[in-house]
């Protein structure tokens, strides 16, 4: 059975913990509030307090993770602290996730904040992913669909694969 990581656990990441815990993953979901642990462990997943500001918070919670799901795409923040989540802090992120169990990251790629932020954000993910060899799918799925579109992107990340790294679809 694969672990799947849901950084960012909010309303959407409890929707998909709730659905991957239904079909067999073993989920667990980071939140920088220890009141939403409850909310959490509600939708079937392992609470870890871990905030994506402070990388080095996240690292322990990737001990026996498959794929890390990055749901960060309407965080919310000033300009410059949502700029640093997903350019310097996601590069750092991507960096540590080298030597760690992590075959496979979905990246959010739509949402409420500046598009032209998270279409660099995908970029980032795609060559860091590139250049260490973990399959990697950005989800820009529509509301609607969001969840069935995850789900499949997770299911594609981690089915076999004879390409190696490089994007799934999402």
């Amino acid at each position: 059975m694969a672990r799947v990581l849901i950084v960012g656990c909010g309303c959407r990441g409890q929707e998909l913990a709730r659905e991957l815990n239904t079909i067999g993953y073993a989920v667990r979901g980071t939140t920088r509030n220890p009141d939403r642990r409850k909310d959490i462990e509600a939708a079937g997943a392992e609470a870890f307090l871990a905030d994506p500001d402070r990388v080095g918070t996240l690292i322990p919670a990737l001990a026996g993770v498959t794929v890390m799901c990055l749901l960060l795409a309407s965080a919310t923040g000033s300009p410059e602290h949502l700029r640093a989540l997903h350019t310097t802090r996601l590069e750092m992120l991507m960096q540590r996730t080298i030597d760690t169990t992590i075959h496979g990251l979905l990246y959010e790629g739509k949402g409420t904040i500046d598009e032209h932020l998270l279409t660099a954000g995908a970029e980032l993910v795609q060559r860091k992913c590139e250049q260490s060899l973990i399959r990697y799918a950005v989800l820009r799925a529509e509301r609607a669909n969001w969840l069935t579109e995850a789900v499949t992107a997770i299911d594609a990340l981690l089915a076999p694969s004879s390409a190696g790294a490089g994007p799934t679809a999402a």
